[in-house]
């Protein structure tokens, strides 16, 4: 039997599972991040899931965010099931220009917030310029 192909449905297939995600594959937690001044600043959306389940990792430059919303206890047929439920995982590869050594983060109103400091050597910085007399002692 001749079986037609569609070159668009693997892809379609995949950006459904990974943007609407599936009861056993609960979607991406969306996230905001910007800078303001010396801090970048990360919010994740976590409503429903206890601050006890989130883990909260830094190797390297990469910061990795677990939680977890658990099933529901309760054994009623239900009408509507749109809010994923179980491990939600995201990692977030940060640059050498930000200090990971000393990341904060609080969880309130259903948002995790991370505020990393940008790393001292990569904070802009005045260079000074030697002339006449100055330059002639540093080339000596």
């Amino acid at each position: 039997m001749l079986m037609r192909t569609d070159p668009f449905r693997e892809l379609d297939r995949l950006t459904q599972q990974m943007f609407d995600g599936t009861l056993a594959h609960p979607s991406v937690m969306p996230m905001d991040a910007w800078r303001d001044g010396d801090t970048f600043h990360v919010e994740f959306d976590l409503p429903g899931v206890d601050p006890d389940s989130i883990d909260l990792d830094v190797e390297h430059n990469i910061v990795t965010v677990k939680a977890v919303r658990p099933p529901r206890a309760s054994d009623a047929a239900l009408i509507a099931a749109e809010r994923p439920r179980g491990l939600f995982s995201r990692q977030l590869f940060l640059g050498d220009s930000l200090d990971t050594d000393h990341i904060t983060a609080g969880y309130e109103g259903g948002v995790l917030a991370l505020q990393i400091p940008v790393a001292e050597h990569a904070k802009p910085r005045k260079i000074t310029i030697s002339t006449g007399e100055n330059l002639q002692a540093i080339n000596a």
